[in-house]
């Protein structure tokens, strides 16, 4: 009787997400010639809710909500790296986001690379921020469905063999058909149900947790004792003084590297203003605390003496669920979670298309393409993206997929002084952004392939350990420094300026205002 209960709550949860992104079609402001703004930033006319919702709900992954546990569930203290890394995408994402959104509704951008295209007057510039969101894209959204099916494993909702796979494939297959259909204005509508969904069965799962252990103090004791440690001032959720570097250096750079993901920018340039990507970074720290309570969880799966899989760790939470909750509860936080995993993949699919589109098939396949044909190709490039990533979960190791996904968070990274510094300056020749991009794509890939796919190394031998992508950084940024004054003296031109954006910071002068405000 639990598991019937169980299961017809997951899929009325299922169901109620499909029944939302039919309505998506209510966002429409009205009859309008189909674009490319229009289908994959839902002509930037998303309210500080609807915001909110979209950011929240594409920043924050299914994957996150069951990684994040399960790193806490396999190594204690230094999962928390997450609270402190989305505190800091808070403030970066009130200053860089709403300044990126200025630009790009002015000059009528769509993705990162069309700013640096307009910016430094560099296609191939250009041509590899795409690329590189889009190859940094594709993994995190096959991760989605990764955490989708170990949910439902953990739950006893994934039949073995094909019928577990088909019906992943159907859960999946009517948030495609709604994005096709839709855009942006699908996932939108379905993230207002992930948000509800999330807060409500989090807020019943750590209630439960913490009236069965007598308190979080209880929690982390039990967490402890399953870890091994004995001594409180040496306790596994405790960071040692060798984790901290690492601790700080991960932090920064998933904060970094997060807001030049694709699905990010897309869901932030959706807005319909910067007063309102404003309100929502200052919003966002309701979700970093569901993030917190998550894992949370996973300390009390340690405490609760689950027994994760070897190699799935991921699984610890929602095995809690299954073992403390009463079925139709335990169906709520399945669905919840799976709903999760919707909107983010629809953002990512919708946000490498429109990647592709802009700035490959238009720059350099069909100059002369169409806005209806522009919106036709993305539409199949972004069902071709939903396709490939359930191939790739079913073809390759779940480890293939998580080994890609931590070289992606690296790759994206090296983006960041074409896209967010040139907000500031134009200083940096393009040339030398090139440069700068490839030492450190191929740095950051030797040292994270050199320690068995850890982004964690040590820069020698001895050293403190690190985050690849902040070595690479570094270095990416150091070889542009170093090659732009070279360049300049040899007389290397670079393209022009389209951004109205000054050339170097100017002391004082206060940047323009955006339309909404005008």
């Amino acid at each position: 009787m639990a598991g019937a209960a169980m299961t017809t709550t997951f899929l009325a949860v299922i169901g109620g997400a499909s029944l939302l992104a039919v309505t998506a079609r209510r966002l429409h402001p009205g009859d309008r010639l189909p674009s490319l703004e229009g289908w994959a930033l839902a002509d930037r006319g998303l309210g500080a809710g609807w915001t909110w919702l979209l950011l929240g709900g594409t920043v924050y992954t299914a994957y996150t909500f069951t990684a994040v546990p399960g790193l806490a569930y396999g190594n204690g203290a230094s999962a928390f790296f997450a609270v402190p890394y989305t505190v800091i995408v808070c403030p970066l994402a009130f200053v860089l986001l709403s300044r990126l959104w200025e630009v790009a509704r002015r000059h009528g951008y769509i993705t990162a690379a069309d700013f640096v295209r307009g910016r430094y007057g560099s296609p191939p510039l250009a041509l590899v921020v795409a690329l590189t969101g889009i190859l940094a894209t594709m993994p995190y959204l096959a991760l989605q469905l990764l955490g989708i099916r170990a949910v439902l494993t953990a739950g006893g909702l994934y039949p073995p063999g094909a019928a577990g796979d088909l019906a992943m494939v159907a859960v999946f297959a009517g948030l495609a058909v709604a994005t096709y259909r839709h855009g942006l204005r699908a996932p939108t509508v379905i993230a207002a149900l992930k948000a509800v969904a999330v807060f409500v069965s989090l807020t019943a799962v750590c209630w439960l947790v913490l009236d069965r252990f007598g308190g979080p103090g209880a929690v982390f004791d039990g967490a402890a004792r399953a870890l091994g440690g004995t001594d409180p001032a040496h306790s596994p959720l405790v960071l040692t003084p060798g984790q901290q570097p690492a601790y700080a250096t991960l932090a920064l750079g998933s904060a970094l590297a997060l807001l030049m993901y694709p699905h990010v920018l897309t869901a932030g340039f959706a807005a319909d203003g910067t007063r309102t990507l404003r309100k929502v970074s200052a919003g966002l720290p309701a979700w970093t605390a569901l993030l917190a309570l998550f894992g949370l969880l996973g300390i009390a799966a340690l405490a609760a003496g689950v027994r994760a899989p070897a190699g799935g760790a991921e699984a610890a939470v929602p095995m809690l669920v299954d073992r403390l909750m009463p079925g139709p509860l335990a169906g709520l936080v399945f669905g919840s979670i799976v709903v999760g995993a919707l909107v983010p993949a629809a953002v990512m699919s919708i946000a490498a298309a429109t990647s592709f589109v802009r700035n490959v098939y238009v720059e350099y396949v069909h100059p002369t393409a169409t806005p209806k044909r522009q919106v036709r190709v993305a539409k199949a490039v972004s069902l071709t993206a939903k396709l490939g990533a359930v191939a790739f979960v079913f073809g390759l190791r779940d480890q293939d997929a998580i080994n890609l996904q931590l070289l992606g968070g690296v790759w994206i990274l090296q983006v960041f002084p074409a896209v967010a510094v040139g907000l500031y300056t134009r200083w940096l020749h393009p040339r030398a952004l090139l440069a700068g991009w490839a030492v450190g794509m191929a740095a950051g890939t030797y040292l994270v392939v050199r320690e068995g796919f850890s982004s964690i190394v040590p820069l020698v031998a001895g050293s403190p350990e690190i985050y690849a992508g902040v070595a690479a950084l570094v270095l990416n940024l150091a070889v542009a420094a170093a090659a732009t004054p070279v360049l300049a003296r040899l007389g290397v031109p670079r393209g022009p300026d389209a951004t109205d954006l000054p050339s170097r910071p100017r002391a004082g002068r206060r940047p323009p205002t955006g339309a909404n405000n005008a």
